[in-house]
């Protein structure tokens, strides 16, 4: 086998590697698409999943140009939602200074060990701590 032959081989192998992978995914996008639908009843989900499994090309096709726009808004309604803000707001100081106090008061307490209040004195300078 020379080298032009063997190039060629591999390449068509990545190729169909690729291709494979990428119907793998539409297929799982699909089956996920499947069961977030509410709008579905249960059976007809079953035979969906029933004919994307034992005919999974044709199957996602047909799904694809039978269901593609609600699939579509299905997905674009989740990246529309946006995750519900952290409730944890730290105090506001008024100077680094005051945020070196604090933590000084906490690690003389013993709140906070040496290695901590290195950090967060770091971190009121405006330093990045990476200890």
């Amino acid at each position: 086998m020379d080298f032009l032959t063997w190039t060629f081989s591999w390449l068509w192998l990545v190729f169909e590697i690729f291709l494979w992978a990428a119907t793998l995914m539409i297929l799982i996008m699909v089956i996920i698409d499947l069961f977030k639908d509410h709008s579905l009843a249960g059976g007809w989900k079953a035979l969906w999943l029933i004919f994307l499994l034992f005919l999974p090309l044709l199957g996602t096709l047909v799904y694809i140009i039978a269901r593609g726009k609600g699939m579509n808004e299905r997905w674009a309604a989740k990246r529309a939602t946006v995750p519900e803000e952290d409730s944890y707001k730290p105090a506001a100081s008024s100077s680094p200074a005051d945020d070196i106090a604090q933590a000084k008061a906490l690690l003389d307490a013993g709140s906070i060990s040496q290695g901590e209040f290195d950090a967060l004195k770091s971190k009121a300078l405006g330093n990045q701590y990476f200890g």
